[in-house]
């Protein structure tokens, strides 16, 4: 999947759902209000929506349960193109660190994260398994710059093709996506937090603070 502009394959699927009159049900895996903004103003016109808050990564859990408040907060508040539903994940911090074994000194952005992008979006599309209604799955974090969208849709395509819903192509930095989200989330005084979520992330902000 090489040279791949996962923004255009989007909005080929996009078009084809508007042609046939049909507005699919998506499985949205969020990490946080901030990268949900633009990405719920964007898709909302074109899917229906339910965000799935699964983030075990994130540390300590008081972290966790802000970020969480935040994004309900901000589903409540947005006036968005149509309803979108939350389901409120369990934090259960055991499954990253389980996952992340004997890659915790790997460099930001590297194996851990990948390994950490799976973990996340597995427990998504098993969801939407479970839930037998949802025609794609997709996440929030091909938003931020210090994030592979490559990767990240890779393992869309691999889970895809192992459990059988559709991984919706994404990478939602492109037309400005990114300084959308950051306007949005000024405009309604969201917390942005300054690290990814887990603890590596945070020690690794903290050193380069000092």
């Amino acid at each position: 999947m090489e040279n791949i502009n996962y923004q255009k394959e989007l909005e080929k699927i996009i078009n084809e759902n508007i042609k046939k009159n049909i507005k699919p049900k998506l499985l949205l895996h969020s990490c946080c209000a901030p990268c949900s903004s633009y990405v719920l103003d964007y898709l909302s016109e074109f899917f229906e929506i339910t965000v799935y808050f699964y983030n075990p990564n994130i540390y300590p859990k008081e972290e966790f349960e802000y970020r969480k408040k935040e994004q309900e907060k901000f589903i409540k508040e947005y006036n968005f193109k149509s309803k979108i539903n939350f389901v409120d994940c369990s934090y259960d911090e055991k499954d990253f660190y389980e996952a992340i074994k004997g890659f915790e000194n790997c460099a930001e952005g590297r194996e851990r994260c990948f390994i950490c992008y799976k973990l996340r979006l597995e427990k998504t599309i098993k969801y939407a398994c479970e839930q037998e209604k949802f025609d794609y799955f997709t996440t929030t974090l091909s938003i931020s710059p210090h994030k592979n969208a490559k990767v990240l849709n890779e393992i869309g395509y691999e889970l895809s093709s192992k459990y059988g819903v559709k991984n919706l192509p994404s990478d939602f930095k492109k037309k400005n996506g990114f300084k959308i989200s950051v306007e949005i989330s000024n405009k309604f005084n969201m917390y942005r937090q300054d690290y990814c979520g887990c603890v590596f992330s945070k020690n690794k902000n903290k050193s380069e603070e000092v």
